[in-house]
């Protein structure tokens, strides 16, 4: 009898530690299944990026990089003499994809959304203007000054804004419309004292603008309105941007790339600008799938301030009145913008969430599903 009872108990024992090792093992399958969710999904890496990359993160980070890049290609094509700007954009898109290709290697990259017919045109469409985007940029950086090149930008904030109203219905309140006008006078104020170009270098300045508007709104609405990441989009088009730099090479690039003194020092300096390139990219599709194209225009003019001022006020440059004058305003219509913004998106989120409030619990749970990722309406600029 006695012995009956310690097999009984033995047995419970058994069943009982059988039944933690189930749960157990159900609890890793769990885990397992919500990191893998997480981080090999397009929607958990989506998830992922806006947790992790603010809006303010995004453009912090794009600010830095945009303003150290500017002077390292300006010392590569003019110092280091390596004068074949299409050339040197092909260099940083081929760094670009060997360090995503080693991301896809130890499985850090994320994972892309599934395939559509139309998003593999969208994907074709970004591919051929971010060649020809990065290409006229570098190659108007060549010819003009950095003051010429940034003021060339100016003409990007309405290109955009003309853009979305024609083809996504897109509308700017008068107010936004007012603080733009008075950053885009305020750039053209601040950059006149730097204003050298020649013919050539202006009718590329010209000819890049058209490519860069519908860079920024692709990268913008890819990110927004689907469950693209900022690195997963860059995977799936540097292939075909590479093939599109290929083909501009001949027409605007000058012979002899080929036979350019390769020595340690200037290696260096053209992957040091490489390396800037590919953070260049990557913080660029962050601000823009955090944002939106006006606003990241908006940054690249406040760099233009910020890079004039530093230059007053650190080195002791002295670009006159007028140009300091025209900074200032120009910061300060983008304060206006900003706060505008905000006002915007604080509207936006109360409607939201009184539309929700009165939902029945069953409506909550599928417009929950349906707008997780927190994606801002059509209309909002």
């Amino acid at each position: 009898m006695l012995s009956f009872l310690l097999k009984k108990d033995v047995r419970k024992i058994l069943k009982r530690k059988d039944s933690d090792v189930g749960e157990k093992g159900r609890a890793l399958e769990d885990l397992r299944a919500t990191l893998f969710n997480e981080f090999r999904s397009s929607e958990g890496a989506k998830r992922q990026q806006q947790r992790l990359c603010r809006p303010a993160v995004a453009l912090s980070f794009n600010f830095v990089v945009a303003v150290s890049i500017i002077f390292t290609n300006k010392l590569v094509l003019k110092n280091v003499g390596f004068h074949f700007p299409i050339f040197l954009t092909f260099i940083h898109y081929v760094v670009s994809w060997v360090l995503m290709a080693i991301m896809n290697v130890f499985s850090i990259l994320p994972a892309s959304p599934p395939s559509k017919s139309s998003r593999l045109t969208s994907l074709l469409t970004l591919g051929i203007v971010m060649s020809l985007s990065t290409g006229l940029a570098n190659v108007s950086l060549k010819y003009n000054s950095v003051g010429f090149y940034q003021m060339s930008k100016i003409a990007v904030t309405p290109s955009i804004v003309l853009a979305e109203f024609i083809f996504f219905g897109k509308r700017v309140s008068f107010l936004k419309v007012l603080a733009l006008t008075v950053v885009s006078i305020g750039v053209a104020v601040a950059t006149v004292t730097d204003m050298q170009f020649d013919f050539f270098g202006a009718c590329i300045a010209l000819a890049w603008i058209v490519p860069s508007a519908v860079n920024k709104i692709l990268w913008s609405r890819l990110q927004q309105q689907e469950n693209w990441t900022a690195l997963a989009l860059m995977w799936k088009t540097t292939p075909i941007t590479l093939v599109f730099l290929v083909l501009l090479i001949p027409w605007l690039d000058p012979p002899g790339a080929l036979s350019f003194a390769w020595t340690f020092n200037n290696t260096v300096a053209i992957l040091m600008s490489a390396f800037l390139g590919f953070l260049l990219q990557w913080s660029g599709a962050l601000a823009l799938g955090a944002t939106s194209a006006i606003t990241h225009v908006v940054l690249g003019q406040f760099k233009t301030c910020v890079i004039l001022l530093g230059n007053y006020y650190i080195f002791s440059s002295n670009p006159g009145r007028t140009s300091i004058s025209g900074a200032f305003a120009a910061i300060g219509g983008m304060s206006l913008y900003t706060y505008l913004n905000l006002q915007n998106q604080k509207q936006q989120t109360s409607k939201a969430t009184s539309r929700q409030a009165s939902l029945p619990k069953s409506k909550l749970k599928r417009e929950n599903g349906s707008t997780q990722d927190g994606n801002s309406g059509p209309d909002a600029v």
